[in-house]
């Protein structure tokens, strides 16, 4: 493995799976595409004799398990989640017009864009069809719109948003019914990641999250590639759920109770963002390298580790305040009442849960490096399960600091 990862660029066939990953069909509560299509058949591929995939039975979600059954070997968790962001069918009007959900995207960030529509066959239960060629719309023409949208002035509401088949003739709804198209059917954006214009750089839909899942499918990959680990016990998880209230990590973390949690998900470009200068944000900047949170359920001392590793090798870091709750996987220990410390990395991008997602690339090779390397300090621990047990941090041992500024000037003696 590189030492120099943050200024290794991503090689051909990583960035072919991260595409693969991130163009895998898998909205909330339909993920096997990513995790059995693509995932599970490239753990296969790299996975030594006696590591385990655990399966599921309420959701789509796996783990990869490093020392299965070894409940007496410190066990870590390292978490990304597969569930995208989706649109959903609500109702068919007369007029052809498939009114549709807009969940956690803003209402006009999707007019105009080509979508997929995944419909589940009424005759054959199980089954589903892929509908492409559709957009999302709401107002039709500018010449529909009132003054005030025209000027910017007034939004669009997400009730005017609705999928456009383009049908037209008579009976435009018995049409689209004679497609099988029902409520709640799943709709996701047609547009795969590709290279950015600037060096290091991609764009499309999805980053959040199959880039967490690329990126704990590749630490596996460094992991079993440097001969495994001896003390503790790491299970790779790709979770369900988490767009929806993150209720598929915090059943991993029941079932497999670790001692240490690792989410991994994206974060803001705050320093880019249009518009919030006044809200003094902390400064993540794309291009800068990986995320840690600090804050919330945040443990000072796993924290320690990362950071500490991340500066031995080189690899750049950005530190990121969270409040009462991380917003990510991280939360996972808690939510399941398992005692287990936790943090959550990422990597800063723009625009998310648009079309045109961006991030960049060696942000992401520098998270990959900095959790395998983490991953491997903490199994040269002489006691990973003391450690965390005896070295809780002790503010009442703070030392005093003082001034470190410019020397006092001289005075002359009196």
């Amino acid at each position: 493995m590189s030492n120099t990862p943050w200024t290794s660029p991503m090689p051909e066939a990583q960035f072919d799976l991260m595409q693969r990953i991130l163009a895998a069909p898998s909205p909330i509560g339909l993920e096997a595409a990513m995790t059995y299509g693509v995932l599970k058949p490239h753990f296969e591929s790299f996975a030594p004799a006696g590591w385990q995939l655990h399966q599921f039975k309420g959701h789509a979600g796996v783990v990869l398990d490093t020392h299965p059954g070894r409940d007496d070997l410190f066990k870590v968790m390292l978490i990304g989640h597969a569930d995208k962001i989706r649109m959903q069918v609500r109702s068919i009007g007369d007029d052809g017009k498939i009114w549709i959900n807009t969940d956690a995207f803003l209402p006009n960030v999707l007019i105009g864009h080509e979508v997929t529509l995944f419909s589940e066959d009424p005759e054959t239960p199980g089954s589903y069809r892929r509908i492409e060629g559709g957009t999302v719309e709401a107002l039709g023409a500018i010449h529909f719109s009132d003054p005030a949208q025209r000027d910017g002035s007034k939004g669009i509401k997400k009730e005017q948003i609705y999928l456009d088949l383009q049908i037209h003739g008579e009976n435009k709804k018995q049409q689209i019914e004679k497609l099988g198209v029902r409520t709640g059917d799943s709709i996701i954006f047609n547009r795969p990641i590709r290279p950015g214009f600037s060096p290091d750089t991609f764009y499309g839909a999805y980053l959040d999250n199959g880039l967490g899942c690329f990126v704990a499918a590749e630490v596996a990959r460094l992991i079993a590639e440097a001969g495994g680990t001896e003390q503790i016990r790491v299970m790779f998880a790709i979770a369900s759920y988490e767009e929806i209230g993150r209720y598929g990590s915090r059943v991993l973390a029941g079932e497999l109770r670790p001692d240490a949690i690792i989410a991994v998900d994206v974060n803001h470009d705050y320093v880019a963002a249009p518009g919030i200068g006044d809200r003094r944000m902390q400064s993540l900047e794309m291009g800068k390298g990986f995320t840690l949170s600090v804050g919330a359920i945040a443990s000072e001392q796993l924290n320690r580790i990362v950071e500490s590793t991340a500066r031995k090798h080189d690899i750049p870091m950005q530190r990121d305040v969270v409040g009462a709750d991380t917003g990510t996987d991280g939360m996972a220990g808690v939510l399941a009442s398992v005692d287990c410390v936790a943090t959550s990395i990422g990597f800063p991008i723009r625009n998310m849960h648009t079309i045109s997602e961006t991030g960049n690339t060696q942000d992401v090779m520098a998270a990959i490096h900095a959790i395998t390397h983490s991953l491997q300090a903490l199994d040269a621990l002489p006691d990973p399960h003391r450690e965390f047990l005896d070295n809780h941090p002790r503010l009442d041992q703070a030392g005093p600091l003082g001034h470190q500024g410019a020397d006092k000037p001289e005075t002359k003696d009196k």
